[in-house]
């Protein structure tokens, strides 16, 4: 079973790229509190697709609380003569915490999308 779940803060604002009229990709680090006395966090690229992708360009910026439901995928890749790798969450469900700048306490759900890829 490949299943995830985070919850914490954008570390970084939302990057949308387009491939074509309907296909879509957002990418944006999440910042998730780890328990210690040192107040650290983990870090993890989160990657969301198609229409949950724009949904997040529009409503997510850094700092942004939310909570994720995907799957992990690991990339691996050449840079040069260099091997390199990372892990992402895949997102399936987003749902946005807490609220917007002037906006009224709540939480809202992206509906959910089968992820692509």
């Amino acid at each position: 079973m490949n299943a995830v779940i985070l919850t914490g803060n954008l570390a970084t604002d939302v990057e949308l790229r387009e491939f074509g009229d309907d296909k879509r990709l957002a990418t944006f680090v999440l910042a998730v509190d780890r328990a210690s006395k040192e107040d650290a966090a983990d870090f993890f690229r989160v990657a969301a697709w198609d229409q949950q992708a724009q949904l997040c360009a529009d409503y997510l910026a850094k700092g942004r609380k939310i909570g994720v439901e995907g799957r992990l995928r690991h990339h691996t890749w050449e840079d040069g003569e260099e091997k390199r790798s990372r892990v992402e969450v895949v997102a399936r469900r987003i749902e946005f915490l807490g609220s917007r700048p002037a906006e009224s306490p709540g939480a809202e759900v992206v509906p959910f999308e089968a992820a692509v890829a």
